[in-house]
Order: structure tokens, then sequence, then C-alpha cells
């Protein structure tokens, strides 16, 4: 079916249900929505009998053990200060690894706890950030990356299992003086794949020989192009990659180390988003980006043929993890009504056992609502994606408020995947459309490029654009529009209520950017090989684009905004300094525009503390009530 009849269908469909009379549900706490428990991860241990997640049960991440039975979970961490995140079991059975930062700084130290529940810093380096890589094929040692020595460049670490102990026992791999980022490590430990960014959409990618000392530009590059190194095959004979190179769309394709040949093997009409081979080679996992949603390929090589995973009503595989021994699959299932839940399933006897139930057991899944990808056209009629959540209490008779949701980048995407925050506002009568606008990803690269050194115009354009789409549903009341984004989203709230000072009735600023020029030269350090990249995106601060990125900058046109707006921040953010909502919270309350301000302590770019989640997403919904709901 083409995207036009998809739309006109789309539309018939949410024009009928406007004429079907309001379904009453209940409405629940924002604590009862933060009682749900988020879980991600899912490496299986050495035995297999156990998984290693990372969940929120305890209010903050912590690292748990979660049987393939499907019994009792046990919590391996116990933090109640920073938030710890599981990265892996140890080989040989001796313990873990989480990796955590201070209070949200992004200067992440990999930790070891061993069986006897003694923890270790494996990368005390001061004032650095430091990164798991993986183990090595013999699983004796694992590869991290680390900016302890530049801290604008990432080098190649490796650190032995039976050194742990020894704080200075690691080995320098690859030292990094060119800005280039490691993306695969070769299984006999020769060949590196680097990537070397150019713009946002756009990086070059070379080998490395780690014997010879030979740098090889491997990318063709006959246009803009991405090549993401995805993984070594076994055999050490090949890379495989994904790319957009003549195409639209990201695909995987394998390069030849001898020949030097490059050839397709998996294509589709969306982005290939990751791909792997099990610990053996029996099974291949593709992940697509298919309309705001993962879709899993799993094929067995030996036959090159495609084998069904279990299907779940209402949601969908967002990724999968295969055992060592390629007879147990980790699934986790994803869907925009429920937080995600993990399931094993055994290949050989096509058993499957749910491990987690994540959702809130007060909350009734029916309560909430499913979202649902649309189409509309923008102000030059360009198709723009976007995902809708409509009310169960909204009707023709009963029109609802309305917010346009905007995602982080430049170059995100809304997903169809659960958040918290937008059932529960849509739970208590808020329609929400998030808008994919041009320069978002998974659209191809023609639509991701759309907005360079547009930001702020025509990006902005696309989402004022939406309130079109919502007046179409004939169940929205259009003097009661707002508009809410995290990051780049929260930059776009304040442009649009600088710029377009009465399209929104109001405005919610999650931690956006308010001055381009001071963001931009105020990038964590470790984002140097990004930056030139970054600046080709969206202007270099250091040049003659100083003068677009100040007309862009909200902060300094903030004498226009005259709707209420709320801010949240967190104070220890390295991307959006605390300093950027301070300055546009005072520049607008000086117009006698009421503003509301949240500051978490303890908190960096996005919130990970349930208490605080509840506090400033609880307090967004008061706001709203007030100012949006039933101010009008």
């Amino acid at each position: 079916m083409n995207r036009p009849t998809t739309l006109f269908i789309t539309s018939l469909m949410f024009f009928m249900c406007s004429s079907i009379q309001a379904e009453e549900v209940k409405k629940y706490t924002i604590e009862q929505f933060y009682q749900n428990t988020n879980i991600w991860g899912g490496s299986f241990a050495p035995d297999e009998s156990k998984l290693l997640v990372t969940t929120n049960e305890t209010g903050i991440y912590n690292a748990f053990a979660l049987p393939v039975d499907g019994s009792k979970p046990q919590q391996l961490t116990h933090s109640v200060k920073e938030s710890y995140f599981a990265t892996s079991y140890v080989p040989n059975g001796n313990g873990f690894l989480y990796y955590a930062d201070k209070g949200g700084d992004e200067n992440d130290h990999i930790f070891w706890v061993d069986n006897k529940s003694n923890t270790l810093d494996l990368t005390a380096f001061e004032g650095a950030k430091s990164n798991f890589y993986g183990w090595s094929r013999d699983e004796k040692s694992f590869f991290f990356i680390s900016n302890k020595r530049n801290p604008k460049f990432f080098d190649l670490y490796e650190k032995e299992i039976d050194k742990f102990q020894d704080p200075e026992a690691y080995k320098l791999v690859y030292q990094n003086d060119e800005g280039l980022d490691v993306g695969a490590i070769s299984k006999n430990k020769r060949y590196l794949a680097l990537v070397k960014s150019i713009t946002t959409s756009n990086n070059e990618l070379y080998l490395y020989d780690l014997n010879t000392k030979e740098m090889k530009h491997i990318s063709p590059h006959t246009e803009d192009a991405e090549y993401n190194p995805q993984f070594f095959d076994l055999a050490n004979e090949n890379l495989f990659l994904s790319t957009n190179e003549d195409s639209e769309y990201m695909y995987l394709a394998k390069y030849n180390l001898q020949s030097g040949r490059t050839e397709k093997v998996f294509e589709t009409t969306w982005d290939i988003w990751y791909a792997y081979n099990s610990y053996n080679e029996k099974y291949r996992v593709i992940g697509i980006n298919e309309d705001a949603k993962t879709s899993i390929k799993l094929f067995d090589l030996q036959s090159n043929k495609q084998l069904d995973l279990p299907e779940f009503k209402g949601g969908s595989i967002s990724s999968v993890s295969i055992s060592k021994s390629e007879k147990l699959i980790r699934l986790t299932v994803s869907t925009s009504s429920s937080p995600n839940n993990l399931y094993v399933y055994n290949i050989e006897t096509e058993k499957l056992t749910k491990l987690t139930n994540s959702l809130n057991p007060e909350i009734n899944q029916d309560d909430l609502v499913e979202g649902e990808v649309v189409r509309y056209k923008s102000f030059d009629g360009l198709e723009i994606p976007a995902i809708f959540y409509k009310p169960h209490i909204s009707s023709a008779s009963n029109k609802v408020p309305a917010l346009v949701w905007v995602h982080g980048g430049p170059g995100g995407q809304s997903r169809l995947s659960y958040f918290a925050l937008i059932q529960y506002l849509v739970n208590h009568g808020y329609a929400i459309l998030a808008v994919n606008n041009r320069g978002s990803t998974g659209y191809g690269k023609t639509f991701n490029k759309m907005d360079d050194k547009n930001h702020g115009d025509l990006d902005l354009k696309d989402c004022i654009s939406g309130k079109d789409y919502l007046a179409s549903t004939g169940f929205v009341d259009m003097n009661r529009v707002g508009i809410m984004g995290g990051s780049y989203g929260g930059y776009m709230v304040m442009a649009a209520l600088t710029f377009a000072p009465e399209e929104f009735a109001v405005g919610v600023n999650i931690f956006g950017v308010t001055n381009w020029l001071r963001t931009l030269k105020s990038i964590p350090p470790y984002w140097e090989s990004f930056r030139e990249a970054l600046y080709a995106e969206l202007g270099d601060p250091f040049s003659s684009d100083s003068t677009r990125l100040y007309n862009i900058s909200p902060l300094f046109h903030a004498d226009n905004v005259t709707k209420p707006l709320m801010v949240l921040q967190g104070a220890n953010d390295p991307r959006v300094l605390q300093v950027e909502s301070d300055e546009i919270v005072a520049a607008v309350k000086s117009n006698g525009v009421p503003v509301e301000y949240v500051l978490f302590d303890d908190e960096g770019h996005g919130f990970v503390k349930k208490e605080n989640e509840i506090e400033g997403y609880g307090k967004v919904k008061l706001f709203l009530d007030k100012y949006l709901k039933e101010s009008m």
C-alpha cells in the first residue's frame, strides 16, 4: 500500500473515530505511572541460567540478575544515589561489569563486582570518560575506549581479566590522534574499522592494520554517505557494515579485506539499524528502523533462510541477544502503551518464557493509548511522519487540548516506544502529536539533510503545520494547543515561542538549547571528533555563521515571548548547560510572562531518578492544566 493511500485511510479512520462517543477511562496519578519498571539489556551469564539487566525497580537504576526460568530476579547493586547501568557478565564466571557517572556528568567509569560483592573501579581515571567495547574472542580480556590521555579523543585499550586488581594493568591498543572513532575490532585483534565524521550525514571509513600500522581508506564516497561498521566475521576476512552509498536508506554490505571489494548483503526500503552474527555464526540478526519501530530479521546462515520469531499482540520485538550456545534468545518486546518486557525463547524447543511484568499492576493497559503513525503535509507540501496519541475521552462533542511533541537531536526520531510522560498526559485528556520534522532520521538521507543550517525555520514550520493535522481530527480544541520537547526539541519549543509567538498557547522546554553560540562553543571535549560535523550541520560559531546562529537563538529574542513557559533542567548537564535555562527563564520573566522553572541538582542531560521524574513531570501536568486546559 502506498503512503498517500495510507494517509487517506488513516485520516478517514480518525474522522470516523471523532464521531464516536467519548470513552471514559480511569485516570492514574504520576506516582502510579512511575511505579512502572523500566528494564533493558539482557546479556547471558556464562552458564546461560540468567540475564544481566538494568532496571529502575528501586527508584534508581541498578543491576539485577534475571533467571531465564522466570523465577524471582536478584538485585546485584544497591545504589541509592547514582544510577548503575549493567554491562556484561565476566566470561570466567567471576562477577559482572557495570558503568556509572556522577550525577549525570557523563564521565562514565567501568566497575567490576566480583562474586564476593567486592566492587572495583577498573577505569579510575579522574575527569575521563570510559566505555566498554566488548570482550576479546578468547574471553581473557575486554576492550574499552577512554579519553584519559587526551580529553578530546578516545584511545582504544585492552584489559586482561587476570589483572583486574592492578589499576595500571591495561594495554594501549590504538592511540587516536586524528579524531577517528573505533567502529569494530576483528576477532584476531589485528584490524580496526575506524570512522571519521565529516558531517552528521557523511563520514569516511578506514581499515587499520595493527600489525603493519597501515591505514587504508575503504569508503568509495562517490556522494555524501554514511558508513557504520557492524562486525568482522570469524575468519577475519570480511568487515560487515551498514551504508547508504548510492541509496536513500542504509543497507548491509560486506567489505573483503583481501580483494577490497564491497558487496550488498541485505537491503530493504528502510534503514538497516544494526546487524550481528551469533557467537559461532549460526545465526544473523538484522534490526530495521521500519516507520518508527524496530523490525527484527533472524537468519539461519547455513540454510540462508529467515526464521520465525514469536509474535506479540500489540507489541513488537525491538532487540534480541543470542546466547553463546546459540540455543537461547533474549527478546525485548516493545509497545507504546507499556514499558519493555523481556522474554527468553528456546530456538530448539520453541518454548517462550516471559521474565518481566513491567507495567504497574494498578494500571489497566486498556486505559492507555497505542500511538499511531500518521502523515501530514507541511507548508511546502513535504510529507511529515508523526506519531499520534488520541485520548480515549476525546470526540467531536468533547474536544481536548493538544501538544506538539518535538524529539531531541537534531537528527533524532520519535518512535513507537513507551514514554510515561506522554501516556500520563494522554490519560489526563491531552492529545499528543509527536512530530518527525525534516531532519529526523529513519526516512532517508535526503529527508535527514533537509534541516541543515535551516534550524528554527523549516523544521519549526513542520511543527506548526502539525496543527493542521490536529485540526483535521475534529476532536482537538485548536485554541488549546501547546508545544513541548527535550534537548533539541526544547530548542524548538523556545524557537516557536520566540519566532512564532502566536502559534502555540504554551511551551514546555526540557533542557533545550537557547543560545547556539555558547552551546556550540562549549560542547564536551570528548565530542571533538564530531565537532566539525556538528558545525557543518548547525553552523560554526567561530565563523560568519555566528550571525545566523545569533539570529536563531531564542535567548537574544526573548522579548517576543508572550505565552506561558515551563523549563526543566539538570544542573550537571554537560551538553546544554544550566546557564542556558537560567538565562531564558530570567529573560522571559522580565516580559511579565508566567514562567515555571524546575531545576534538579543531581541530574544531567535526561532525568533518570524516579523521584525527580515524578516531581518534574507531575509539575508539567499542573502547569498545562493551569495555562492550557483550564485557562481557555
